[in-house]
């Protein structure tokens, strides 16, 4: 009788396991097909990302952030399509948004955001107080003070040059604040948002995350797909050194976003440098930084 009980447990672990193991299978594929939608047209292969990275008209620039940036594995991680509409975060000179729109093909549209540029008279911004930092064993970061930016071409300047190329022409700038940075008229339509390696100044800057990933969760479709890069920082640090080594720790990120309503959906290990110790700027010796690529779906 003992033995029967036994088997009998085992098996029902053995049934519990697998409902699980079915049920976490299904809500993946449904998050797939959400993103996707109806009729949508298939993920690009990795022999148009390669022609697309290859194009001959992009920039000297461009390919040279191309050996650090590995863009054939972060478009397939995206899972990038034609008809998509896009909304690259903090796009700066737009070498994501450029390589975004050339994947959505003319059938779709990419958005490239950047912040209003401060008047060269502005005040300086005051002191930010670093956040996270949990590990009593680290030293806490200082805390840093903007400085008045020297004028310089601004982001929208630069994606207004990026789409004169008469093959993008669906790339489009916006200038809007962080907190509130999809226009209205996209709310509720949007396929994806990227975010690359920038998160972690949202913290020097003073930006409220909270509101800016809540505007994203509007901003995207049931199934849309917000994507994050960003350089790694050690256990425990939050976002308190990214006005010093520019760095986030990883987990700290994760939680600010799925606070929003996201559902974490894949890591990408594509960029990742274990040997980078975290605890500089720039690694010694000379390395690439440790970075991490996350994916989220909005349910």
């Amino acid at each position: 009788m003992a033995v029967f009980k036994g088997k009998a447990r085992r098996g029902a672990r053995l049934c519990t396991l697998l409902l699980a193991t079915a049920a976490a299978t299904l809500i993946g594929a449904c998050a797939a097909v959400g993103q996707a939608g109806p009729g949508a047209a298939p993920s690009l292969s990795g022999d148009r990302i390669a022609q697309i990275v290859a194009s001959p008209d992009r920039s000297s620039a461009d390919r040279t952030n191309d050996l650090r940036r590995k863009p054939e594995q972060m478009l397939a991680f995206i899972g990038i399509r034609p008809g998509m509409t896009a909304l690259d975060l903090s796009a700066g000179g737009g070498y994501t948004t450029e390589l975004l729109a050339r994947a959505v093909g003319p059938d779709g549209k990419v958005f490239g955001q950047s912040q209003p540029p401060r008047a060269p008279d502005a005040p300086v911004r005051p002191a930010v107080a670093p956040e996270g930092n949990a590990n009593p064993q680290l030293a806490q970061a200082p805390l840093v003070a903007a400085t008045p930016a020297t004028p310089r071409r601004t982001s929208a300047q630069a994606l207004a040059e990026r789409a004169k190329n008469s093959g993008l022409n669906n790339l489009q700038p916006v200038v809007r604040v962080f907190e509130d940075p999809v226009p209205p008229e996209l709310k509720g339509g949007l396929d994806l948002v990227t975010l690359m390696f920038n998160y972690h100044d949202l913290g020097h800057l003073g930006v409220d995350r909270a509101r800016m990933n809540a505007a994203v969760f509007a901003g995207l479709k049931p199934g849309g797909i917000y994507v994050i890069a960003d350089h790694a920082g050690r256990a425990g640090t939050g976002i308190s050194e990214s006005g010093t080594l520019h760095r986030i720790e990883e987990d700290f990120l994760r939680a600010e976003v799925q606070a929003a309503g996201f559902k974490l959906l894949e890591h990408g290990d594509f960029l990742r440098n274990p040997n980078d110790p975290r605890d500089k700027n720039t690694p010694e010796p000379a390395q690439p930084k440790d970075e991490f690529v996350l994916k989220f779906v909005k349910p």
